[in-house]
Protein backbone atom coordinates (compact mmCIF):
# COMPACT_ATOMS: atom_id res chain seq x y z
CA UNK A 1 0.00 0.00 0.00
CA UNK A 2 1.75 3.51 -1.15
CA UNK A 3 1.77 5.88 2.06
CA UNK A 4 2.18 9.61 1.77
CA UNK A 5 5.12 10.84 3.40
CA UNK A 6 6.23 14.50 3.43
CA UNK A 7 9.36 15.80 2.56
CA UNK A 8 11.76 15.41 -0.43
CA UNK A 9 11.40 12.78 -2.78
CA UNK A 10 14.18 11.02 -3.92
CA UNK A 11 12.68 10.78 -7.72
CA UNK A 12 14.08 13.58 -10.28
CA UNK A 13 10.63 16.17 -11.57
CA UNK A 14 9.59 14.85 -14.89
CA UNK A 15 9.34 18.11 -17.39
CA UNK A 16 5.82 18.90 -18.43
CA UNK A 17 5.28 20.05 -22.03
CA UNK A 18 2.65 22.06 -22.99
CA UNK A 19 2.18 22.11 -26.89
CA UNK A 20 0.13 24.23 -28.93
CA UNK A 21 -2.32 22.03 -30.77
CA UNK A 22 -2.54 24.67 -33.34
CA UNK A 23 1.13 24.92 -34.17
CA UNK A 24 0.80 21.63 -35.68
CA UNK A 25 -2.93 22.24 -37.71
CA UNK A 26 -3.13 24.92 -40.24
CA UNK A 27 -6.37 26.20 -40.39
CA UNK A 28 -9.19 28.10 -38.36
CA UNK A 29 -11.34 26.60 -35.24
CA UNK A 30 -15.31 26.64 -35.77
CA UNK A 31 -15.54 29.59 -33.18
CA UNK A 32 -13.21 31.97 -34.73
CA UNK A 33 -15.51 31.41 -38.15
CA UNK A 34 -18.51 32.08 -36.86
CA UNK A 35 -17.12 35.35 -35.10
CA UNK A 36 -15.46 36.68 -38.12
CA UNK A 37 -19.06 35.72 -39.90
CA UNK A 38 -20.98 37.30 -37.15
CA UNK A 39 -18.69 40.31 -38.16
CA UNK A 40 -18.92 40.30 -41.90
CA UNK A 41 -22.93 40.14 -40.71
CA UNK A 42 -22.80 43.18 -38.45
CA UNK A 43 -21.09 45.67 -40.86
CA UNK A 44 -22.93 44.72 -44.08
CA UNK A 45 -26.33 45.27 -41.94
CA UNK A 46 -24.93 49.16 -40.42
CA UNK A 47 -23.58 49.53 -43.97
CA UNK A 48 -25.87 48.60 -46.60
CA UNK A 49 -29.10 51.02 -45.80
CA UNK A 50 -26.27 54.19 -45.88
CA UNK A 51 -25.40 52.83 -49.17
CA UNK A 52 -28.87 52.29 -50.58
CA UNK A 53 -29.84 55.55 -50.66
CA UNK A 54 -26.61 57.30 -51.85
CA UNK A 55 -28.37 59.46 -54.18
CA UNK A 56 -31.26 60.50 -52.16
CA UNK A 57 -29.94 61.89 -49.68
CA UNK A 58 -30.08 65.68 -51.22
CA UNK A 59 -33.61 66.28 -50.24
CA UNK A 60 -33.77 64.50 -47.28
CA UNK A 61 -30.95 66.46 -45.57
CA UNK A 62 -31.68 69.69 -47.05
CA UNK A 63 -35.65 69.00 -45.42
CA UNK A 64 -33.40 67.71 -42.00
CA UNK A 65 -31.17 70.87 -41.76
CA UNK A 66 -33.87 73.45 -42.26
CA UNK A 67 -36.05 71.73 -39.57
CA UNK A 68 -33.12 72.02 -37.28
CA UNK A 69 -32.44 75.40 -38.22
CA UNK A 70 -35.56 76.56 -37.54
CA UNK A 71 -35.45 74.84 -34.31
CA UNK A 72 -32.92 76.61 -33.14
CA UNK A 73 -34.28 79.93 -34.13
CA UNK A 74 -37.20 79.13 -32.55
CA UNK A 75 -35.23 78.26 -28.98
CA UNK A 76 -33.15 81.43 -29.33
CA UNK A 77 -36.03 83.75 -29.86
CA UNK A 78 -37.65 82.62 -27.20
CA UNK A 79 -34.53 82.84 -24.86
CA UNK A 80 -32.84 86.33 -26.42
CA UNK A 81 -36.44 87.63 -26.11
CA UNK A 82 -36.13 88.86 -29.61
CA UNK A 83 -38.27 88.80 -33.02
CA UNK A 84 -36.36 86.23 -35.43
CA UNK A 85 -36.71 86.12 -39.38
CA UNK A 86 -36.43 82.86 -41.59
CA UNK A 87 -36.16 84.76 -44.97
CA UNK A 88 -36.58 81.77 -48.10
CA UNK A 89 -34.66 82.91 -51.29
CA UNK A 90 -37.09 80.64 -54.06
CA UNK A 91 -34.37 82.11 -56.57
CA UNK A 92 -31.09 81.03 -55.45
CA UNK A 93 -32.56 78.07 -53.23
CA UNK A 94 -31.13 79.63 -49.99
CA UNK A 95 -31.97 80.76 -46.57
CA UNK A 96 -30.92 82.62 -43.73
CA UNK A 97 -31.92 84.29 -40.45
CA UNK A 98 -32.04 88.03 -38.96
CA UNK A 99 -32.57 89.08 -35.90
CA UNK A 100 -34.49 92.14 -34.93
CA UNK A 101 -32.51 93.96 -32.58
CA UNK A 102 -33.57 96.51 -29.91
CA UNK A 103 -32.69 99.36 -31.84
CA UNK A 104 -34.83 97.95 -34.44
CA UNK A 105 -32.05 97.03 -36.89
CA UNK A 106 -32.43 93.39 -39.08
CA UNK A 107 -28.71 92.03 -38.73
CA UNK A 108 -27.81 88.75 -40.29
CA UNK A 109 -26.91 85.76 -37.70
CA UNK A 110 -23.66 84.19 -37.81
CA UNK A 111 -23.06 80.31 -37.04
CA UNK A 112 -26.20 78.38 -37.52
CA UNK A 113 -28.58 81.00 -38.95
CA UNK A 114 -26.34 81.95 -41.68
CA UNK A 115 -26.89 81.65 -45.19
CA UNK A 116 -27.48 78.06 -46.16
CA UNK A 117 -28.24 76.71 -50.13
CA UNK A 118 -29.78 73.57 -50.35
CA UNK A 119 -27.77 70.73 -51.17
CA UNK A 120 -27.26 69.46 -54.38
CA UNK A 121 -29.62 70.31 -56.89
CA UNK A 122 -32.60 70.57 -54.64
CA UNK A 123 -34.86 73.89 -54.96
CA UNK A 124 -37.74 75.78 -53.20
CA UNK A 125 -40.81 74.72 -55.27
CA UNK A 126 -42.54 77.15 -53.25
CA UNK A 127 -43.54 78.28 -49.51
CA UNK A 128 -46.78 79.35 -47.80
CA UNK A 129 -46.93 81.27 -45.02
CA UNK A 130 -49.68 81.91 -43.19
CA UNK A 131 -51.73 85.75 -43.66
CA UNK A 132 -49.16 86.27 -46.36
CA UNK A 133 -49.71 83.71 -49.34
CA UNK A 134 -48.18 81.48 -51.33
CA UNK A 135 -44.49 82.34 -52.49
CA UNK A 136 -43.11 80.72 -55.92
CA UNK A 137 -40.07 83.26 -56.37
CA UNK A 138 -38.47 86.19 -54.85
CA UNK A 139 -38.12 85.85 -51.28
CA UNK A 140 -40.63 84.93 -48.25
CA UNK A 141 -40.24 85.32 -44.82
CA UNK A 142 -41.42 83.66 -41.74
CA UNK A 143 -41.48 86.11 -38.55
CA UNK A 144 -40.66 83.99 -35.47
CA UNK A 145 -41.77 85.73 -32.21
CA UNK A 146 -39.86 85.78 -28.71
CA UNK A 147 -43.34 84.67 -26.85
CA UNK A 148 -43.22 81.10 -28.31
CA UNK A 149 -44.93 81.39 -31.82
CA UNK A 150 -44.16 81.65 -35.23
CA UNK A 151 -46.46 82.09 -38.49
CA UNK A 152 -47.72 79.03 -39.75
CA UNK A 153 -45.21 77.98 -42.81
CA UNK A 154 -45.33 75.19 -45.59
CA UNK A 155 -42.36 74.52 -47.49
CA UNK A 156 -42.18 72.52 -50.80
CA UNK A 157 -38.78 71.08 -51.71
CA UNK A 158 -38.01 69.55 -55.34
CA UNK A 159 -35.13 67.96 -56.71
CA UNK A 160 -33.76 67.69 -59.83
CA UNK A 161 -36.14 63.89 -60.14
CA UNK A 162 -39.31 65.46 -59.15
CA UNK A 163 -39.30 63.81 -56.19
CA UNK A 164 -40.77 66.74 -53.32
CA UNK A 165 -40.78 66.88 -49.82
CA UNK A 166 -43.12 68.80 -47.60
CA UNK A 167 -42.09 70.81 -44.33
CA UNK A 168 -44.57 72.12 -41.77
CA UNK A 169 -43.84 74.70 -39.46
CA UNK A 170 -45.54 74.46 -36.67
CA UNK A 171 -46.69 77.66 -34.82
CA UNK A 172 -46.72 76.93 -30.93
CA UNK A 173 -44.04 74.50 -30.69
CA UNK A 174 -41.29 75.59 -33.29
CA UNK A 175 -41.15 71.74 -34.41
CA UNK A 176 -41.51 71.04 -38.22
CA UNK A 177 -43.31 67.96 -40.03
CA UNK A 178 -41.41 66.30 -42.34
CA UNK A 179 -43.39 64.57 -45.20
CA UNK A 180 -42.96 62.73 -48.68
CA UNK A 181 -44.58 64.20 -51.72
CA UNK A 182 -46.37 67.35 -51.93
CA UNK A 183 -48.80 68.40 -49.02
CA UNK A 184 -51.25 70.82 -48.88
CA UNK A 185 -52.83 72.21 -45.57
CA UNK A 186 -55.86 74.36 -45.08
CA UNK A 187 -55.23 77.14 -42.97
CA UNK A 188 -56.20 77.10 -39.39
CA UNK A 189 -58.87 80.70 -38.30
Amino acid sequence: MPTLTAGRSSKKPRAVSFSCARASQGGFTLVELSLVVLLIGLFSLLTVPIFAGWGEGSLQSSARRLAGTVKYLYNESALQKLEFRLVFDLEKGAYEAKVLNLDGQLTQLTGTGRRQELKGNVRFQDVAVAGQGKFTSGEATTIIHPVGWLEETVIHLKDEKDRTMTLRLMPFTGSTEIYEGYREFEAKR
